[in-house]
């Protein structure tokens, strides 16, 4: 109880979600087979079937249920045709009536019938534990099913309605085959904790619509438009009102730019992203969105982006439109659970040259070019050399005729800061998971290649993925040589920290900062010029920018590591000033009019 007003307990709520959310992706039958771990799903369906919102079929036998549902997929070929049929869930409680789904789900596999299996599930703590009816269901089916998820026990927590919708939007896609063409079952096996039925008080409640149960939050509805990958990807219509920005994340190629430039979209490219130049590109994005982002209503997301927080947090908001352009069967990037439209290409239509708002694009462009000249400056700032100004001078080195492999953590947001150019060279980052390890190795098989068509190699790399992967130095005799350029910025430890969460409270809390040193820092004290000699590859340190530009001027013959020591103390504030002047600057070049309510200059700006 909330006071006077009943609320529905997290399993009976988030069952109700699944539901809604299975019948507003399509699915119109459902077969239960009874338990008591499955209780809110069958509370749930019961509701729904008396509603008139789906058909449910209850049998007892789970292998049964399991075939039934296969029949009504396959049923379904007489009103879709033979290759559109409708999923089918089946659902059931935990332990061996999982596992009597299985014959059933070998048949869909082999024929492609697409079922939604829903296991309840005990909640992860009692796993293992010996308690009543629990096996291990997660990957019961192997590899027989086309997506399995172990959704965790719900708990109420905010956002978990919207999580649930972009897992069935995920599980549903799978199961259609919509982006892989291989249509099958999928496995959502949920955890559920007591109470799994509703207090007195709620149960006359039951039969009412989603949303109308007190205390219940609906999860919005599944406006997901996945598009057939065997079509053309056909006309979507675009309403040309919404202020529209284009995200270009990792491997977004230049199509991102084409684009954004045939729309007159503002385009936030990260520096990996293949889109990171042209007319349309804001220049130190991230920063400026911290100003304009209040005024964007819809974002266009092409490739996948990982770097920024900034991006990530408008990408999740709710009173944005998200559209995601994801070719392939890959899973579609959508980490905020927020996207509402997902397409497998660019429709024609959207390649139509279009004024767009032209204030719109100009007030990007202005704000990114104020953010500019910040950002140049402070990388240009007499006193000791920073992570920036290195950054800044290999950008700066490296044209469309190079090739520039970037090292996670620091140096590929460093560069995203400084990244200026009218024609880029191809930029790589290891951004699938984004990890520090083989990045040395990686440059090397890129520069074998790259030498092939005469095209110069270099890498970015902070201090701890150097030596992370220092073995990647190593070269035998009788092996081919790579022409290799490796620029290593030696902070003498990790310095992305001090960005986080974790360098704020060692700054808020003094007593932390010693274990903020270790466990996060990890200072090293390595020897990089010994070390590079222990492995027959040049080393040279460079005491400042201008003989790092220097060195960056020639073509490497062989491995050559050029290291620059900057210092991280004041890696946070350095990084709090920056943002603070951009603010300031963007406040400065854009017309009050276009800029979200209460944006004001920092005192004394």
């Amino acid at each position: 109880m909330s006071g006077d007003r009943p609320v529905l307990p997290p399993s009976l709520a988030a069952a109700r979600q699944i539901v809604e959310g299975l019948v507003a992706d399509g699915v119109t039958d459902v077969v239960l087979s009874p338990g008591s771990r499955s209780a809110a799903l069958a509370y749930a369906l019961a509701a729904a079937d008396a509603a008139g919102r789906l058909t449910l079929h209850v049998r007892i036998d789970e292998r049964t249920a399991a075939f039934l549902a296969l029949g009504l997929s396959r049923g379904s070929a007489i009103t879709e045709g033979p290759d559109r049929l409708r999923p089918v869930a089946v659902v059931t409680t935990s332990g061996t009536a999982a596992a009597n789904l299985h014959p059933a789900v070998l048949e869909a596999h082999h024929t492609g019938v697409p079922l939604v299996l829903v296991t309840a599930d005990r909640p992860h703590e009692l796993r293992g534990t010996g308690a009543n009816q629990t096996t291990d269901q997660v990957g019961l089916y192997g590899r027989a099913v086309r997506h399995t998820v172990d959704v965790p026990a719900p708990d109420g927590r905010p956002g978990e309605a919207r999580d649930l919708r972009s897992v069935l939007v995920r599980a549903l896609a799978a199961a259609r085959g919509t982006r892989s063409r291989y249509p099958g079952p999928v496995h959502l096996n949920v955890a559920f904790r007591e109470p799994l039925a509703p207090p007195a008080e709620l149960a006359a409640l039951l039969s009412a619509g989603p949303g109308e149960v007190p205390g219940e939050t609906r999860a919005d509805a599944l406006r997901t438009f996945v598009g057939e990958v065997s079509d053309v990807v056909g006309p979507y219509p675009l309403d040309p009102g919404p202020a529209t920005v284009l995200v270009a994340g990792d491997g977004a190629g230049d199509d991102a730019r084409r684009l954004a430039e045939a729309r007159g979209w503002p385009l936030l490219a990260e520096a990996s992203s293949g889109a990171a130049a042209g007319t349309h590109a804001v220049a130190a994005h991230r920063l400026v969105l911290g100003v304009l982002g209040g005024r964007v209503e819809r974002v266009v997301v092409m490739g996948r982006p990982t770097l920024s927080r900034p991006v990530q947090q408008l990408l999740a908001r709710e009173d944005v439109e998200v559209l995601v352009v994801a070719p392939g069967a890959a899973p579609w990037p959508d980490a905020a659970r927020a996207a509402d439209v997902v397409l497998p290409g660019v429709p024609a239509g959207w390649w139509t040259e279009h004024a767009g708002d032209r204030a719109w694009l100009d007030a990007w462009r202005g704000a990114g070019e104020a953010a500019r000249k910040v950002v140049a400056a402070s990388a240009a700032a007499p006193g000791p050399t920073t992570a920036l100004a290195v950054a800044a001078a290999v950008a700066e080195a490296s044209g469309p005729g190079d090739v520039l492999v970037v090292g996670s953590s620091n140096p590929v947001r460093d560069l995203d800061l400084v990244a200026d150019w009218g024609a880029s060279p191809l930029v790589l980052a290891n951004r699938g998971l984004a990890g520090i390890d083989g990045t040395v190795s990686t440059a090397t098989g890129v520069a074998h290649v790259a030498a092939r068509s005469g095209r110069r190699t270099r890498a970015l790399v902070g201090d701890l993925t150097f030596l992370h992967d220092a073995g990647g130095l190593l070269r035998g005799p009788l092996e081919p040589a790579a022409d290799l350029q490796v620029v290593v910025v030696n902070d003498d430890g990790g310095s992305i920290f001090a960005t986080l969460e974790y360098g704020a409270l060692a700054e808020q809390e003094p007593s932390t900062s010693r274990a903020f040193e270790r466990v996060f820092a990890t200072p090293h004290g390595a020897d990089l010029a010994a070390l590079c000699a222990g492995y027959g590859v040049r080393h040279r340190l460079l005491t400042d920018v201008e003989g790092l530009r220097e060195a960056l001027a020639g073509r490497p013959r062989g491995v050559e590591v050029l290291e620059v020591r900057v210092g991280r103390g004041a890696r946070r504030t350095e990084g709090s000033r920056l943002a603070a002047d951009v603010r300031d600057a963007v406040l400065r070049a854009v017309p009050p009019e276009l800029l979200p309510g209460g944006a004001a200059p920092s005192e004394g700006a």
